[in-house]
């Protein structure tokens, strides 16, 4: 019987993943859930006959998941399935330029060349700049822990920190892709993956351009039965391993004595662990949670800059589109405008980029027979009191026309079912301050040496898993804040 107790506040994938490791490690686990459900953002709710997947909707590095099975000597294969998209996405320009982007880079450079006045070349040589990029930081930035001493002393640490110069940290995102296309449209493409943390292109650091290797050299998956099936498996798993859920119970206060995180209070009952895993977003495991111990709040790691959150329609179709893929992208004719009135002016572009997912295009009964379900975002800012009613109200008119006149058909008369995802609900379902998506932003060349540790440098036993914590937002990067909690455990 296991004589360690770590608790793990919050059901997120990062706080089942680092369940899983714990136990593994030897521990008893218990976790404890503000929801009735698992999965934080990455969960699904149905309605009027079509599913949905709530939150993540792109799914890369699926070695990440299956590392957590295989660590508990299990087949993933036996628990969780999926497979590699030959089309990663289907781009559509508001000039009438529509292409595909195929997951090999060599097919991505040549359709890219068919449709727009971009060289081959230049595509591949921005995919070995991106790689190059992933080369150096991959091993420091994203799989080790910043704040440990340790990480410096290792020799690939030491061998990247040589190479700093060549991570491309000190232009935007913006203006290393302008050096490398001459193509407004594919600078323009390669600018969306700083959407992927909740940055912005013409402010975060060029570094960002590892992402596109990420997308490019592992490719995408669709996971079977969509993409809440990562959280059943998941947490199948860690019940198998011993671990133990509770649901419907938010987690009020953890409790500190002699700078040890020492219980947290639940249904106003002090449970004692001999670890405490906070997977909330770190402004409100600070605010809410230590609001009894000001002195160790980080107020400077506090105050920085959110990232930027969503507007999500769901929309059940009473139609199939051939032209839509599983994965849309429908442009902004003015792409620094848009990113203007989200950082600057803090409302909503009038033209936005618009993100379509369908998952009823691979998982068939997501959807109504001959209907589609249709997972609808745009970027937008964090929530900082706008009139977010009329925001919402003039978005969707904006956007049901941007669909329409692309897809020459009148969207708002298919629409037989409709829910809505906003910055204050997202704040509000997953405890994500002002409803940002990734924590903070990324606009900044530092922010990776700026986001909050894994582990407390002021109350000993308190650690941090997360998007909202090193390494940064998003499935990948929630799994890898897991090993990093983990492997810090391991050496205590």
């Amino acid at each position: 019987m296991p004589t360690k107790k770590a608790l793990i506040i919050g059901a997120g994938i990062a706080g089942i993943a680092t369940a899983i490791r714990l136990a593994v490690k030897g521990y008893r686990v218990e976790v404890f859930e503000a929801n009735t459900y698992p999965g934080g953002k990455l969960s699904e709710f149905t309605r009027d006959g079509f599913r949905f997947d709530a939150g993540p909707s792109l799914f890369t590095m699926p070695q990440y998941v299956d590392e957590l099975f295989t660590l508990a000597g299990k087949n993933p294969r036996d628990y969780f399935n999926y497979k590699k998209l030959d089309t990663v996405c289907r781009y559509h320009y508001p000039d009438g330029t529509q292409f595909n982007s195929p997951a090999n880079v060599n097919d991505l450079a040549k359709e890219i060349n068919r449709n727009t006045t971009e060289p081959v070349e230049s595509i591949l040589k921005h995919a070995g700049y991106s790689e190059r990029i992933y080369r150096i930081t991959n091993h420091v930035f994203l799989e080790r822990s910043l704040h440990r001493l340790q990480t410096y002393l290792k020799w690939d640490t030491l061998r990247s920190i040589f190479r700093l110069r060549q991570i491309d940290s000190m232009r935007t995102m913006h203006k290393a892709n302008q050096s490398f296309f001459n193509d407004a449209r594919v600078v323009q493409l390669y600018n969306r993956y700083a959407t992927y943390n909740g940055s912005n292109p013409y402010k975060a650091p060029a570094t960002l351009n590892v992402i596109p290797h990420l997308e490019q050299h592992y490719g995408a998956y669709f996971p079977d039965g969509g993409m809440y099936s990562i959280t059943q498996s998941l947490v199948k798993l860690a019940e198998e391993l011993g671990v133990k859920f509770h649901y419907n119970s938010p987690v009020q206060q953890i409790i500190v004595e002699n700078h040890k995180a020492r219980y947290i209070l639940v249904h106003n009952r002090e449970i004692k662990g001999n670890i405490i895993v906070s997977n909330m977003d770190v402004w409100f495991t600070y605010r809410k949670l230590l609001s009894n111990y000001p002195a160790l709040h980080p107020n400077k790691t506090l105050k920085q800059q959110r990232s930027s959150s969503a507007l999500i329609f769901y929309w059940g179709i009473k139609k199939q589109f051939d032209k839509l893929d599983l994965h849309n992208i429908f442009f902004s004719a003015d792409y620094a405008a848009e990113f203007r009135h989200i950082w600057q002016k803090k409302n909503i572009y009038h033209d936005p980029t618009v993100y379509l997912n369908i998952s009823s295009k691979h998982q068939h009964t997501d959807a109504p027979e001959g209907c589609e379900n249709w997972f609808v975002m745009i970027n937008v800012p964090a929530n900082s009191g706008q009139n977010w009613d009329a925001l919402i109200a003039k978005a969707k008119e904006n956007i049901l026309h941007k669909l329409s006149t692309a897809l020459q058909e009148n969207i708002e008369n298919l629409i037989v079912t409709e829910d809505i995802l906003d910055p204050r609900s997202i704040e509000q379902r997953t405890s994500s301050y002002r409803g940002s998506l990734y924590g903070t932003s990324s606009n900044n060349r530092f922010a990776a040496f700026l986001r909050h540790a894994n582990r407390s440098a002021k109350v000993k036993n308190l650690y941090f898993c997360g998007g909202s914590v090193h390494p940064g937002g998003g499935i990948p990067l929630c799994l890898l804040s897991a090993k990093i909690v983990s492997d810090w455990v391991g050496d205590s």
